[in-house]
């Protein structure tokens, strides 16, 4: 390192401080912990800010958004129909509902621009927020309170096992890499309960609750890990006999699928959306699909998903 003399050392110090200060007050971008360098976060909510140019605000006459393919995305596309048409009518503009095939392309297109809003299941939502500048503010719920779910690892009635370590060894189904209850909750929780992903057994990614669930039932998986509220769905559609599967193990309560718009929106259309979401009340096929559940409820995700972060943070899933 070259030496310099003591004046010189001490006007380049000034100049450098000088220069980090100006920097300081003119970019205040922080960003979160998680979040892509796309995006900053400096009032350090955890999620994406509005940019500061409006120029760079989006108000699209039209709006596509999609709901976390955790099943046939048909089935959705039907369900969602009279507030997708709500939506429509609130907001006084084309609102198109896009069926994604994977979380990954869900969360990619909020990255790439082509959705403005979307539902995501528990554990792509932070994803979603890190990656693609997604900004949860409603989840679904009933009397006021937000819905959560279980991690619930299932096995077929007839089956041998009694508890997860007696899976050692065994085909046991995951659903995705970023699933919170079909992948990395049981590779948070499971080992304390003497059963360790990727050394007792290797999990089989499935794409989705639904087909470990059915995987399960037809023999094809030991065990799947599933979120406790879609195999609730699917036994209330009757798609799956109750007494046709047990629940060997069952996890604390976690938030379930959030509602995020694009952090780059146009605040005037985001007020207005989020508002047309909480104005909607569930018509009876919704409630019956969704456990009860009656409304959209606001939420923060700095809060409500502080137990899902652990568990990302657990497995060594969450960017440094």
């Amino acid at each position: 390192m070259k030496r310099y003399s003591a004046i010189a050392a001490c006007m380049m110090l000034v100049g450098f401080l000088s220069a980090g200060s100006v920097a300081a007050r003119a970019d205040p971008c922080r960003p979160g912990t998680g979040l892509d360098e796309a995006y900053c976060d400096a009032d350090g909510d955890l999620v994406a800010d509005l940019p500061s140019d409006p120029a760079k605000w989006r108000n699209p006459d039209t709006l596509v958004w999609a709901f976390a393919p955790i099943e046939d995305p048909a089935v959705y596309a039907q369900l969602f129909r009279p507030f997708t048409q709500h939506l429509s009518q609130c907001l006084d503009r084309q609102i198109v509902y896009y069926p994604v095939q994977s979380s990954a392309a869900e969360i990619s297109a909020m990255r790439a621009g082509r959705l403005h809003f979307a539902g995501f299941s528990t554990g792509p939502t932070v994803e979603a927020v890190n990656k693609a500048g997604a900004v949860p503010f409603a989840g679904k719920g009933e009397n006021g309170a937000l819905r959560g779910y279980h991690l619930v690892a299932i096995v077929r009635a007839d089956s041998p096992y009694q508890t997860l370590a007696d899976l050692k060894g065994k085909r046991v189904a995951h659903v995705s890499a970023a699933s919170n209850s079909g992948n990395l909750a049981p590779r948070a929780l499971f080992p304390v309960e003497g059963l360790v992903p990727d050394t007792d057994y290797r999990p089989i990614l499935s794409g989705a609750h639904d087909k470990s669930v059915m995987g399960v039932l037809s023999g094809d998986y030991d065990m799947a890990a599933v979120a406790s509220d879609v195999l609730e769905r699917l036994v209330e559609r009757g798609a799956v006999e109750r007494n046709a599967l047990r629940i060997l193990y069952q996890s604390p309560l976690f938030p379930t699928s959030s509602f995020a718009h694009a952090h780059d929106l146009d605040p005037a259309l985001t007020k207005k959306l989020t508002a047309c979401f909480f104005a909607f009340r569930f018509p009876p096929e919704m409630t019956a699909a969704f456990n009860g559940d009656e409304q959209f409820l606001p939420l923060r995700y700095d809060t409500a998903w502080q137990a899902v972060r652990d568990v990302v943070a657990a497995v060594g899933a969450l960017p440094d």
